[in-house]
């Protein structure tokens, strides 16, 4: 394992760029430093595997997941074993794939509102479009109630998560959220409104329960039968309600149901836009049902574009890898699935848009990651695989999404790889 020196810190690192230049001058496995953290960042399948399956009990969340506590709180997405492995065995039949197969009806439903809804020549912002139709999309699947009402709501509550987030992993970061400055209250006040919103659909669904099939259903039941064990809370004294425990994992699925699968069509329609033989050829397999071509524009933008673009892990104690790397307790492991996604030696042509690479061919185990890897995998991938071939195919079928010459829209990799800003485009009729 190639060791930098210590690096000087910075409040707002290039952390993309950064990481494609270690790999670049170091090596595909690195310990760096900043004065408060040591760090190891892994591009290589073999050693990606062992830190999330092999080895995955040496190693908790790391410091950002626990960041983001301060809006999920103890969600699937924060939240450590024992109440992690007892929270997904829940909520896990909510997404199995019969269940997503009758969730297709509902997706289908909206992507095609969406699209009656497209007026041709006036120009939008795809991102927001996408986050107001997956925020629809999942509520009405997961909780039977449609909040997409909410969603100029959910959009601040994420566009301030995000300015606030590489704060928060500074050494005073848990200093600057007790402080009463201007970003901190707006920040406060975007969660209330969060919390107003999810309690709202919590006391609903109490009154007029569902199907009992959704994931909100699944979450009263278990509840209401007393199958969850909440003995200690999130400061390990007190315990928590089952209305907390909901919201945690409402607000969880919430946001990080609708948001990555946002940013995957966002950069898909982008990416469609700078290529216009895959997009004509998309139109046509749209048509024609040819579902096929439709999941490899999906492969190749998730490979290229990863919503998760960064996963991290914490040593609780000593460790060695696979290759022979010598990981100290307390150290934080990265993975980047943009950045591995992307190694030549991995991928022909890698930074080219290709989807017909994906035919008759697979990368190498733990080389293409987008959703994780491990008992850690995302609960939501198959999901995320059905919303985005629908909406494509809605969408491909009656519209071409162009974007005016020049466009280029830069990433905002922060929790997620997002848009850094608008993604201005125009729908023109086939």
């Amino acid at each position: 394992m190639e060791t930098l020196r210590r690096l000087a810190p910075n409040p707002f690192p290039r952390f993309e760029p950064f990481l494609f230049d270690l790999t670049r001058r170091y090596g595909n496995v690195v310990a760096f430093a900043l004065p408060w953290r040591n760090y190891v960042f892994v591009n290589d399948p073999p050693v990606v595997k062992d830190l999330f399956v092999t080895q995955q009990h040496a190693f908790s969340k790391s410091l950002g997941a626990r960041a983001l506590k301060y809006l999920l709180g103890e969600g699937l997405l924060t939240s450590e074993d024992p109440l992690h492995r007892q929270m997904r065995r829940i909520v896990q039949p909510a997404f199995h794939r019969e269940r997503i197969a009758a969730y297709a009806l509902a997706m289908q439903r909206h992507a095609d509102d969406f699209v009656e809804r497209i007026v041709p020549g006036r120009p939008f912002d795809v991102h927001a479009a996408m986050t107001e139709l997956t925020l629809r999309i999942a509520t009405t699947t997961l909780f039977g109630s449609d909040e997409s009402g909410s969603s100029g709501v959910v959009s601040d509550a994420l566009r301030m998560m995000m300015e606030e987030f590489p704060y928060i992993l500074l050494p005073f970061g848990q200093l600057r959220r007790r402080l009463p400055l201007p970003s901190t209250r707006r920040f406060e006040r975007a969660r209330a409104l969060l919390d107003r919103v999810i309690y709202d659909v919590i006391a609903r669904r109490r009154r007029a329960p569902g199907d009992g099939t959704d994931a909100l259903s699944l979450l009263l039941e278990a509840f209401d039968n007393d199958d969850v064990n909440l003995s200690e809370g999130r400061n390990g004294r007190s315990r928590r309600t089952s209305d907390e425990q909901i919201r945690d994992e409402v607000m969880t699925l919430f946001l990080a149901g609708h948001e990555t699968t946002a940013n995957l069509l966002t950069w898909t329609f982008y990416l469609l836009a700078r290529n216009a033989g895959v997009e004509a050829r998309l139109a046509t397999a749209a048509r024609d049902g040819d579902a096929a071509f439709v999941d490899r524009v999906v492969h190749e933008t998730l490979r290229l574009y990863p919503p998760a673009w960064l996963i991290g892990r914490e040593s609780l104690h000593d460790v060695t890898l696979i290759d022979g790397s010598f990981v100290p307790a307390g150290t934080t492991v990265f993975v980047s699935p943009r950045v591995l996604h992307v190694r030549p030696d991995l991928y022909r042509g890698p930074m080219q848009f290709d989807p017909d690479r994906w035919i008759g061919w697979e990368p190498a185990p733990f080389a293409f990651v987008p959703f994780g890897g491990g008992a850690r995998r995302c609960i939501g991938e198959e999901f995320a695989w059905m919303e985005a071939r629908i909406v494509l195919a809605a969408v491909a079928r009656r519209y071409h999404f162009a974007m005016g010459e020049g466009v280029s829209v830069a990433t905002l990799p922060s929790v997620t790889l997002r848009p850094a800003g608008p993604v201005p485009m125009t729908a023109r009729l086939r």
